[in-house]
């Protein structure tokens, strides 16, 4: 399910699945899309940054067309302890590995991996340079 957006609407709570993982997309060349990501964050329960929540960061093939640091992303990926994945959706092998590696994250956070859980998934994404 997609939105562009959060808070949820509430009319039809009812009719929702369960959440397994929330996808925050970026796309580097538009300030909008990380402001709407800041504002959204808060709308997101605090149990979820605890490997149910990743950044994808979209357009980075086109360096000089970026509106937004990728330091910053990497900042707001660190401050909320989620990974973040960067990738160029206009290239077909670099979309479908990114569909596949989303996929993968999904089935762990849905607890469809035997031994695997998310919260032990995503420390072990995270950078070893972080203390």
């Amino acid at each position: 399910h997609l939105a562009t957006s959060l808070p949820l609407p509430s009319e039809r709570d009812h009719l929702r699945p369960r959440i397994d993982m929330v996808v925050f997309m970026i796309d580097i060349k538009s300030k909008y899309s990380l402001k709407n990501v800041e504002t959204s964050l808060a709308y997101v329960d605090a149990s979820f940054f605890l490997g149910k929540v990743c950044f994808l960061v979209t357009g980075v093939g086109r360096v000089n067309a970026c509106s937004i640091e990728t330091n910053a992303v990497c900042k707001l990926a660190e401050a909320y302890c989620s990974p973040v994945l960067f990738c160029e959706l206009e290239l077909e092998g670099i979309r479908a590995a990114t569909a596949q590696r989303l996929l993968r994250m999904l089935q762990i956070c849905a607890g469809h991996i035997p031994g695997v859980s998310a919260l032990s998934f995503v420390s072990l994404m995270r950078n070893s340079n972080v203390d």
